[in-house]
């Protein structure tokens, strides 16, 4: 373990203290929240990412190590363990390394050299190999043996030959000379399979793709893949053949004697027949973690920026599933999101139907105090909100579309059934839309992050890994913002450091018998939660208008004492501490530092103190769609038109601006500079006001960007000038190059024509 102390730290960049007092903080317990928050000192305030950094490489160097035994053990029970050999195994840094000197050794299928072997032609494959002054024709005479097969000299040439093949293609050294020339010049190319053109139309773009292996973005490797898992694609990943072939030479091949060109055909044979197509799935394998690793990051970043989205806080709601035909499903929730009143309306279906509706929209605001109307961003979502607009509502009544993804996923669950035992799916998805805008983590929480609909290619990834990333993702939020233990659900005190779900359980259960905590003392009281588990999850449970007000905030029970002596230093209460600024900046902290509480903690308190229980994410404000622009028919190139991010992309983010079809900003329209990251211009959840481009009614695809095209004609021209430079340069000099998709579009049909003199 000590090594592996020192590897992460030097990987990280970061001091070897850290990476010790982390693992031993991990083996004891405790969660990436809790020793990002509440250990900083012991860490040397290290934050959730490099926390999470040090789990995940302590992770992968044991199961290396647990490789390593077993490979050991392997080697030993078949008295195949040298010194040597197990010198080698055990200075191997990597699992490729490690399977690389075990691949000569491992247990394997009858293969063309073992099969010579068996007929006795692995002496003259290794005088062969040797290639000295000797015939290889003439040693060749001696090895021959009707008895085994080996008839003719021929036949033993050929046997030696498989033999060397196998070597070369089991060489340590071989293969990682091959696999560095796969990934620094390996080449992806696909085709579409013949005779499936037509079926394989979504993936027409694909139908002759080549593209460097180095170069290959995580969409593209995802989507290939998926087209060829699916059978419409053939994909093939090569290296310059006779480089390959060149390199293996100058492993291999000593001199020009007749024995040198055995063993070269040997070694070309080798390539051809075995290493390239074991080095081929081995990148294959690479292309798709990487690829996998990407696009859980861009899913786990858009999922952090969802979950984090401005809350609208308790208010009372009325929240409407819109619908045509079946009408228009209608709850009505009070400040903590409790169901307090269902109906149906219909008005879509004729003028009686909208005026009935409307008195009954009108009636239930009034009986129920509503204070927002919250609507689904469905089938009949424009249409519907039209309707409330004109209903006569208070201006104060404030009406939000709200994005429902996943909501008919969550109305359909075991947690919905439990939630709403005797209410159909309709109504259980209207009162999670009307949730989603009180408090969007708490809601979300409930429903399986790859339903939400802010990933990419998320059912083609690696799903354990993908759960594991997400999860760490929505306990980070959880965490961050805090969980008031006396409203939260038991799906949100799942996500509580050092909680899960029978710890969740019975607290719901213990405050449904006892009811609301009064203090977090009384969670000691909690059956099976213990002192770890209190110590981990205190200081995340807030409990409002407790009987002490500190616990109400972020600061740790353990603190507690701290806060105390503070109050009384100064002479007044940890009330007054809380409520006058005056008071907090008359304490010294320097006077509290003591051997486990540091300036990093002292702050963190000061802060707390400040604003207690404060809620981290930003303040909600309205959004209203354009009006008359409700259909994507009814959008034209030209419009400047508002709308809120949903999903971000490798290649660009997609926009709702409320037509039922979000539009696609292409990574080259973010801005007027040059955009590597979407991520790092627009964020998911933001609103942003943007330009049509282009309308595909047949294909239901909308181009829209955020560039100024109000630029003056000089700045225009300049713009012409670069951008037709760049077409006609080569591509590795360009700087960006647009995804597959991207020649096919309306929008590259419109980006074309500016080009044109």
């Amino acid at each position: 373990m000590e090594l592996h102390i020192s590897v992460i730290a030097q990987e990280l960049a970061i001091k070897t203290r850290q990476v010790e007092a982390v693992a031993s903080l991990l083996n004891e317990g405790a969660t990436v929240p809790f020793i990002a928050r509440y250990r900083k000192e012991a860490t040397g305030s290290l934050d959730e990412v490099a926390i999470t950094a040090i789990r995940d490489r302590i992770e992968q160097l044991r199961d290396l190590d647990k490789r390593r035994e077993a490979i050991l053990k392997s080697l030993e029970e078949r008295d195949l363990l040298t010194d040597e050999l197990k010198t080698k195994i055990g200075a191997a840094e990597s699992m490729t390394i490690l399977e690389d000197i075990y691949l000569p050794f491992r247990p394997k299928r009858r293969t063309r050299a073992t099969v010579a072997k068996e007929k006795g032609l692995e002496p003259l494959a290794l005088r062969i190999f040797a290639q000295d002054e000797t015939d290889p024709l003439i040693a060749a005479s001696s090895f021959l043996d009707s008895e085994r097969g080996v008839v003719s000299i021929e036949d033993a040439m050929a046997g030696a030959c498989d033999i060397i093949a196998e070597w070369v293609s089991e060489d340590q050294a071989a293969r990682e000379k091959i696999r560095r020339l796969f990934f620094s010049e390996g080449t992806m190319r696909s085709k579409v399979v013949s005779g499936k053109e037509e079926e394989a139309i979504k993936y027409r773009d694909y139908y002759e793709w080549e593209e460097a292996v180095s170069n290959a973005p995580s969409h593209r490797i995802l989507a290939i893949r998926r087209g060829e898992s699916e059978g419409f694609l053939i994909l093939r990943i090569t290296p310059p053949e006779e480089k390959a072939l060149a390199m293996l030479d100058g492993l291999f091949v000593k001199g020009t004697g007749p024995a040198s060109e055995q063993v070269r055909l040997a070694v070309h044979d080798g390539y051809k027949r075995l290493l390239s197509s074991s080095m081929e799935g081995e990148i294959r394998l690479d292309l798709k973690k990487r690829a996998d690793e990407e696009a859980i990051r861009v899913f786990a970043e858009n999922l952090r920026q969802l979950l984090l989205a401005p809350p609208l806080g308790g208010k009372k709601v009325l929240a409407i599933d819109p619908g045509f035909r079946t009408g228009c499903k209608v709850v009505c929730l009070d400040r903590q999101g409790k169901l307090l009143h269902n109906d149906t309306i219909y008005p879509h279906t004729s003028e009686r139907g909208s005026s009935e509706a409307g008195a009954k929209i009108r009636d239930l605001c009034v009986r129920f105090g509503v204070e927002a109307v919250a609507i689904g961003n469905g089938t009949a979502s424009r249409e519907t909100e039209g309707f409330i607009r004109n209903t006569g509502l208070p201006v104060e009544i404030a009406v939000v579309m709200v994005n429902e993804s996943g909501a008919s996923i969550y109305s359909a669950s075991d947690t919905a059934r439990e939630e709403f035992p005797d209410e159909d799916i309709t109504v259980r998805g209207s009162v999670s839309i009307g949730r989603r805008l009180m408090d969007p983590l708490a809601e979300l929480v409930k429903i399986d992050p790859k339903s939400i609909g802010v990933g990419q290619y998320q059912h083609d990834v690696d799903q354990a890994a993908l759960k594991r990333g997400l999860d760490d993702v929505v306990i980070s939020c959880v965490n961050r913002v805090g969980v008031e233990v006396n409203t939260a659900s038991k799906q949100l005190l799942t996500y509580v450091s050092g909680l899960g779900p029978q710890l969740a359980k019975n607290i719901l259960a213990f405050r449904n018998e006892n009811g609301p905590f009064r203090s977090r003392k009384e969670l000691r009281k909690v059956p099976r939660l213990g002192p770890k588990a209190f110590e981990q999850a205190a200081g995340f449970l807030r409990i409002r208008d407790g009987e002490n007000p500190i616990d109400s905030s972020a600061v740790h029970p353990e603190s507690y004492h701290i806060v105390d002596a503070m109050a009384r230093d100064i002479n007044c209460s940890v009330v007054d501490l809380m409520k006058e600024e005056g008071l907090r900046k008359s304490i010294d902290l320097s006077r509290y530092v003591n051997d486990s509480v540091g300036m990093p903690t002292l702050s963190d308190i000061m802060e707390e103190l400040a604003k207690p229980g404060r809620d981290p994410r930003d303040q909600f404000e309205t959004f209203t769609y354009t009006e008359g622009v409700e259909k994507i028919e009814d959008v034209k190139p030209g419009m400047k038109l508002p709308g809120i991010v949903t999903n971000i992309t490798a290649f660009g983010a997609f926009v709702d601006i409320g037509v039922h079809q979000d539009g696609l900003m292409h990574v080259s329209e973010l801005a007027d500079k040059y955009v590597k990251n979407p991520a790092d211009v627009v964020k998911v959840h933001q609103k942003v006001t943007v330009t049509v481009l282009d309308v595909d009614l047949r294909r239901k695809r909308i181009s829209l960007s955020m560039k100024n095209r109000a630029a003056n004609s000089d700045d225009q021209e300049k713009q012409e000038v670069k951008r037709t430079e760049t077409k006609t340069a080569p591509a590795k000099d360009r700087r960006e190059k647009k995804p597959e998709w991207f020649s096919n579009t309306p929008f590259a049909e419109a980006f074309r024509k500016k080009l044109k003199p």
